[in-house]
């Protein structure tokens, strides 16, 4: 288990025991099935679905899934608890299990009987994983213009169109696909559950990238693919609303990885600077690096009170819930990134190589600046908010 849980205590504060309980369930875990092997899965780029099924039978792939549908029906802040220590060890496969989160909950939460029936409790366990395919190759931070579209003829949809940085895609076995069924614009978006092999699916080249390499990405096209419209979640015209939904809670998701790579660092930290000396005394002992170390935790700590802020705030409905897991997830993954290159720094030489951890923690946390919105994003939705209403942000 990670230094920074080996006890209670301040950390705690707020906490139900559950919780409590919860995180550390979620911290051996990491300890025992991802640590020892993250550094391989990243080197080899190998999606580890064995681990993710074991993280399933915890409960981890369907975390805010209601217990009605296979999940353990938790809250969005048990889940930021989750997705943080998960992600002190491989913030890469964390961050593949909140995908797959995300889109399990889509298909317990928005899918017709049937269809539950088949997919939720499956992909709930991690025996079945799922993608979320909203990106396209033209629209990124523009989701309304998206273009791949789905033609209804009797009782099936037929999928054309292609979408762009899907991770998992080509090793899981659903994709929740935006697609247009209507006219231009948010309203005419519809979302349509697709199991991963039907015919007319293509997957790209599975892409090189500078980090998240224990989970495949790649392109998806779709040519002349025949879907029931059973497996339409939500009413034609809701996809985009959906779609939202999904991103608030996405980006805190993303948001608790990078609070969990930054956590990473710190402790990689900690343990160097008591670790090494120079000019006879340990790095420890120089109150420079004393006070890199502290602005570190400080910016950690107060992303992680504003990841969960927005997280109660989402749990409880509330009517500024967007706009608070906007400003978490732009200020977690900002803060989160800047303590990992702050982690690396203390290093020296030593936090350039792999076998270190602290190196690949930076990789893989700078993508969560850019994903479920970048962060320039971010702020155009704060910046519309207070432009938009004289309600304070409290």
């Amino acid at each position: 288990m990670s230094e920074h849980n080996s006890a209670a205590g301040p950390a705690d504060f707020g906490l139900s025991e559950e919780q409590v309980a919860f995180r550390s369930a979620a911290a051996a875990f990491a300890a025992t099935e991802l640590a020892p092997h993250a550094r391989h899965w990243d080197a080899e780029g190998i999606f580890p679905r064995e681990a993710i099924a074991k993280a399933g039978e915890l409960g981890f792939c369907g975390i805010y899934t209601p217990e009605s549908e296979g999940g353990i029906g938790l809250s969005r802040l048990d889940a930021a608890l989750i997705f943080e220590e998960l992600a002190t060890a491989d913030p890469s496969t964390a961050a593949y299990i909140s995908i797959h989160n995300m889109a399990t909950w889509m298909i317990a939460s928005w899918g017709q009987p049937a269809l539950r029936a088949q997919w939720s409790a499956a992909m709930a366990s991690g025996q079945l994983l799922g993608s979320y395919c909203l990106t396209e190759p033209g629209a990124g931070s523009d989701a309304a213009s998206l273009r791949t579209r789905a033609v209804r003829q009797g009782d099936e949809y037929v999928l054309d169109g292609s979408k762009a940085f899907i991770s998992g895609a080509g090793a899981t076995d659903m994709l929740v696909v935006m697609a247009r069924t209507g006219g231009e614009g948010a309203r005419g978006i519809s979302a349509i559950a697709v199991p991963a092999n039907l015919p007319g699916i293509e997957y790209g080249k599975k892409e090189e990238k500078m980090g998240w390499n224990s989970q495949p990405t790649r392109t998806i096209s779709f040519t002349g693919v025949r879907v029931p419209v059973a497996n339409r979640l939500g009413e034609e015209g809701e996809g985009f609303k959906i779609a939202m939904k999904g991103l608030d809670g996405g980006r805190l998701n993303i948001a608790a990885c990078s609070l969990g790579a930054a956590q990473g660092a710190l402790d990689a930290a900690r343990r160097y600077l008591r670790e090494r000396s120079q000019f006879g005394q340990a790095l420890a002992q120089f109150q420079a690096l004393q006070f890199k170390l502290a602005d570190m935790a400080t910016e950690l700590v107060a992303a992680r009170q504003m990841v969960h802020g927005a997280a109660r705030r989402l749990d409880a409905r509330s009517s500024d819930a967007t706009v608070w897991c906007a400003m978490a997830k732009r200020f977690a993954t900002d803060a989160g990134f800047a303590v990992c290159n702050e982690a690396l720094q203390l290093h020296g030489g030593y936090g350039y190589i792999r076998e270190y951890p602290v190196e690949r923690l930076l990789r893989d946390s700078r993508v969560h600046q850019i994903l479920e919105g970048t962060n320039e994003i971010m702020r155009v939705i704060v910046a519309r908010h207070l432009l938009n209403t004289e309600e304070p942000l409290r």
